[in-house]
């Protein structure tokens, strides 16, 4: 599998990851990516109304601020939450928000609902 470029952990700021946790879709698949490791794009985004297009923008926004990692797998990219990378560089940050995160999702916090 080949690996797309991220932001090594040391490079990690706050600005880019919070910005990329403000978005409503960006966090519900970041909070289905923690449920689901090692997910493909199309399994996270499974049931969310959000046009391809869209959903690849969200991809990217989240790979570049250090949020995911994303492998290429034959014709599939496959999704890692950098939950340990995060909790490292923002101690404390990650956890409450994938907690409050699934109180609001609107499945309850299953994925594929």
């Amino acid at each position: 599998m080949r690996q797309l470029p991220e932001p090594a952990r040391a490079a990690l700021t706050l600005a880019p990851v919070l910005h990329a946790l403000g978005d409503p879709v960006r966090l519900e698949l970041v909070r289905r990516a923690s449920v689901k490791p090692e997910s493909t794009c199309s399994a996270l985004a499974d049931g969310m109304d959000v046009p391809l297009s869209t959903l690849t923008n969200h991809w990217r926004i989240m790979r570049e601020a250090g949020l995911i990692s994303m492998s290429v797998d034959g014709r599939h990219r496959r999704i890692r939450l950098r939950a340990d990378d995060l909790r490292d560089r923002f101690p404390g940050l990650l956890d409450p928000i994938l907690r409050l995160a699934a109180d609001e999702s609107p499945d309850g916090g299953a994925v594929g609902s």
